[in-house]
């Protein structure tokens, strides 16, 4: 029997991290691999998490300066203002490969690189007939043909780092290097947000999403929209409702003890978020067509939060699953990318169904992609990977082009055509009309691609 020459890394989570005695996001991690930078938000648990009251499934993070009369101020003036954008970004975890999402199929090289993982069926690209859509990203070839869709198959940037660790801290980040302590969007939220207003950056998952790690204004995290009151032991039905109030007004209260303020704030604020979410608590999603478990239950509550005109502004998700595929790639990978797919179109349809699809984009993106030459059973750490801005307001087709698999980088992964940098300062300027310049280390080096339409 012949061992693979493979090498697992099935432990690069974060939270199998946590398992292993490292803090959530926002705490650092543990120096797993040498030179590997924590996450950007270090800290913001230790110094400025105001809410994660006992049995919520809601936080708000870096807003230690605020009191109850900020945060209701903020929401008050952001309830107040027109509608806005709103920019969903998707995180595909592990490292996707993006050679088994769109096939470069017209390539000679593929089916010798690929002898058992090739794509061999699917759907043409609307614009490059040599790449081909997988079958089990059919959701997204269905948005390819209604023109909503801008697909990078070659996205990445110059000297691939192939850690897990260091390469997704670039994404999260904006920044090809180890300065950076926020995140690219909590960097836009401190700079073009509001003080009063946690929902404007949102991470729909148990802990803060790195991207999202602000400075200094407030954002939250949100485990479940459908699911966002506080159990208490003989508290059910019309007892709640006094509860609730009981609580908001001990969270006003004064006290000249710091630490007691900080506890009476933070319930304050849980009551206050709580009640701009409430009309989704204890609902249902609301259409059959979005993929069962906590990923499709998250898209949509998310569409009915924009539906509702919660002042979002900036709010990640993670797909389901770990691409990590160095091992039995044929059968792990297919389902995995079929629910992140399928839930991407149910997601662009319950929009569309409630009129609300031209104020949001979606940003899809892993930390890179897989080597092109296959091992026995799996693909290995590569480079450029694929990404993709998704939405009616889009211009769809490609942004940059597939390099071809004649000729490889050094280290023989595939060539990136285009810097993940360059579509983060589309996004910033065209989508949110704010200068890059002060945002993206090196914004102007960076061409633009047109994003929209």
């Amino acid at each position: 029997m012949t061992t693979p020459t493979t090498t697992s890394c099935s432990a690069f989570t974060r939270s199998e991290a946590l398992r292993m005695g490292a803090a959530r996001a926002g705490d650092g991690l543990p120096a797993i691999e040498p030179g590997m930078p924590t996450p950007a938000g270090t800290g913001l648990t230790r110094r400025g998490v105001l809410l994660r009251g006992a049995g919520m499934a809601l936080s708000v993070y870096g807003a230690s300066k605020l009191g109850v009369d900020a945060l209701q101020e903020g929401v008050a003036e952001a309830a107040s203002t027109p509608q806005t954008r709103v920019l969903v970004s998707i995180y595909m975890p592990g490292g996707i490969d993006g050679m088994s999402v769109l096939a470069p199929t017209g390539d000679p090289r593929y089916a010798t690189l690929r002898p058992t993982l090739k794509v061999t069926t699917g759907t043409r690209h609307s614009v490059d007939p040599g790449l081909t859509w997988a079958p089990a990203a059919a959701g997204l070839a269905t948005l390819d043909a209604e023109r909503k869709i801008a697909a990078a198959p070659a996205i990445g940037y110059t000297g691939a780092d192939q850690s897990h660790f260091t390469s997704r801290h670039f994404w999260e980040t904006g920044d090809v290097g180890f300065s950076s302590a926020y995140g690219w969007l909590g960097r836009y939220l401190d700079r073009h947000g509001a003080d009063g207003n946690p929902l404007q950056g949102l991470s729909l998952s148990g802990s803060l999403s790195p991207t999202l790690a602000p400075a200094t204004v407030p954002v939250a995290a949100v485990a479940d929209p459908f699911a966002l009151g506080l159990w208490t032991p003989g508290m059910w039905g019309d007892a709640l409702p006094p509860f609730y109030d009981a609580l908001a007004d001990l969270g006003a209260l004064p006290t000249p003890d710091p630490q007691l303020r900080t506890a009476r704030v933070a319930q304050g604020q849980a009551e206050q978020v709580r009640r701009q979410l409430g009309g989704l608590d204890g609902a249902a999603p609301s259409t059959s067509a979005y993929p069962a478990g906590d990923y499709g239950r998250r898209l949509a509550g998310l569409a009915k939060m924009i539906d509702d005109d919660l002042p979002l502004r900036c709010v990640t998700v993670d797909a389901p699953g770990g691409y990590d595929t160095h091992d039995n790639q044929a059968t792990a990978l297919p389902g995995l990318l079929k629910q992140t797919c399928d839930g991407i179109l149910a997601f662009q349809r319950d929009l569309e169904a409630r009129g609300v699809a031209d104020r949001v984009v979606v940003l899809v993106w892993s930390e890179f992609g897989r080597r092109p030459k296959q091992n026995e059973t799996g693909t290995d750490h590569g480079a450029a990977g694929v990404g993709f801005v998704i939405g009616t307001s889009v211009k769809p087709g490609l942004l940059g082009e597939f390099p071809g698999l004649a000729t490889l980088d050094a280290t023989d992964n595939l060539r990136s055509t285009l810097d993940f940098r360059s579509v983060y300062c589309g996004i910033l300027e065209q989508w949110f009309g704010v200068d890059a310049g002060p945002l993206v280390p090196g914004a102007s080096g960076f061409a633009r691609p047109a994003l929209l339409a």
